[in-house]
């Protein structure tokens, strides 16, 4: 029997795993996937929100700023990356400008601070890159970046280090209300649990309507995305906005944690929860969208295209609380500033659990809230290298041209405290396969390590598990 069962290993689950991991509780966080982070997590923009977008009589504007505060301290812990690089909204003309003095005093009552509404001057100061017809902007300097795949890699690596049971490729089917606990059924074995928390993201309709709970409806909604070579990271050094609008905060422009140029999303409600496509359509909408912040960029930089579905909710807002079915707590329709929030939604759910009554919570005096970083040669000084490889030659061996990533990473990553086993999974950690050649030379190389390391077949070594095989078959 378990206190608490976590349902859905995104960036909700994993943070609010880690958050009860505080205390004496049986915990077990289930994923449906192969992985941690692989649904909306793996495929966002990864920017940390200032907390100014959101209407202050919404659930959302509660915990963006309040999240976004608690960065600094969980990197400091858990070592997943995070930049403190700010944001500008940009304005071109008088009804931008009101737009933007509208956010400004969202963002005031919001607890946002230093907020500034400026002039295009000091924008073309700190992006001399960006249009030269700005006249107005607001600028967020605790606005940043973070590799969102990797904080809920973080979170769930620390959440298992503290004794929380991860189970992945492990799909909740039904769940019964019992007198005193639930009884899940999943497609791997049956789980008895006390509390039910319901961090689903795309699927959490679907969960709450297990029991009984048809309150509420999360449609996907669609969001594509260009990414380009590291080469053009320099064009901008924060984040930028155009003004928003009421579907979405817009195309944006931003580097990324990893030094990448990053233009989009768009927002479309896509036709299935499983849509990823990317279209012609669509790319150009956003090619075009962005030149009116970043005139100029080189498109034979670009060196993938993604989409990324996000959990809209027919409520329009965050759906976080117990619900009418004691001891089932929803964390539904998390879509942007989802991931800024995250660290503070997981502090509330904490609350309400040891609070409920349904259990009765003790800390854990042994937590340990440091997770073991990986040692990256991509970010290390050439005599620390050295040495290292004195002692790890594997370390010495790059397997990844584009990213510079070694054996020794790709080793450390197989061997850590969640199962890896996948391509995919690999990447997330390691970067290994998102570099310019997205794969095409260290794919193979990869599979090697993986057939020796854990002694899979390289016929059954998949991309992204379920199937997702590499190769059909041995020709020789």
């Amino acid at each position: 029997m378990y206190d608490i069962s976590i349902i859905g290993g995104g960036i909700i689950g994993s943070a609010i795993a880690r958050e009860l991991a505080r205390y004496n509780f049986k915990i077990c966080l289930i994923e449906k996937n192969e992985d941690i982070g692989t649904g909306t997590t793996k495929a966002n923009s990864g920017i940390v929100h200032g907390g100014y977008s959101d209407n202050p009589k919404t659930i959302k504007s509660k915990f963006c700023a309040k999240g976004n505060l608690m960065y600094k301290k969980l990197n400091d812990e858990l070592n997943f990356g995070f930049m403190q690089t700010g944001a500008f909204v940009i304005g071109f003309n008088e009804q931008d400008k009101q737009k933007i003095q509208e956010l400004f005093s969202y963002g005031k009552t919001n607890g946002v601070p230093d907020l500034q509404i400026v002039d295009g001057d000091f924008v073309r100061d700190k992006e001399p890159h960006l249009n030269q017809d700005i006249t107005v902007a607001l600028y967020c300097p605790t606005s940043g970046i973070t590799s969102p795949y990797e904080f809920a890699i973080a979170l769930a690596e620390n959440a298992v280090q503290n004794g929380t049971e991860l189970k992945l490729n492990t799909k909740v089917t039904a769940i019964n209300k019992l007198e005193n606990h639930f009884a899940l059924t999943t497609n791997q074995e049956k789980i008895s649990t006390k509390i039910v928390i319901n961090a689903a993201g795309l699927y959490a309709d679907e969960i709450a309507n297990m029991v009984g709970l048809n309150e509420f409806t999360i449609k996907p909604r669609a969001g594509q995305y260009l990414l380009f070579d590291k080469e053009e990271g320099h064009l901008v050094n924060t984040t930028i906005f155009q003004t928003p609008n009421e579907i979405s905060k817009g195309i944006l422009v931003t580097r990324t944690y990893h030094g990448n140029l990053l233009i989009g999303p768009d927002a479309t409600m896509a036709p299935d929860k499983d849509y990823s496509d990317t279209t012609a359509e669509n790319i150009n909408t956003i090619i075009a969208t962005a030149k009116r912040s970043l005139p100029y960029f080189d498109l034979c930089k670009v060196i993938t295209c993604f989409a990324g579905n996000r959990a809209f909710a027919d409520t329009h807002d965050f759906i976080i609380g117990e619900s009418k079915v004691k001891g089932f707590i929803n964390v539904a329709g998390i879509e942007s500033p989802g991931l800024t929030a995250a660290p503070a939604i997981a502090k509330h759910i904490a609350e309400i659990v040891t609070t409920s009554g349904h259990l009765t919570p003790t800390i854990k005096h042994d937590f340990n809230p440091y997770r073991k970083p990986y040692k990256t040669l991509a970010n290390i000084q050439e005599h620390d290298l050295n040495e290292l490889i004195k002692k790890e030659d594997d370390y010495g061996c790059i397997i990844c041209r584009c990213e510079t990533v070694s054996l020794g990473e790709i080793r450390d990553s197989l061997h850590r405290n969640i199962p890896v086993d996948s391509l995919d999974a690999i990447k997330r950690r390691t970067r290994a396969g998102m570099g310019r050649c997205q794969g095409g030379f260290c794919t193979p190389k990869i599979m090697e390590v993986i057939n020796k390391e854990l002694n899979i077949p390289k016929e059954k070594i998949t991309k992204k598990g379920d199937g997702s095989w590499l190769v059909s078959g041995r020709t020789k």
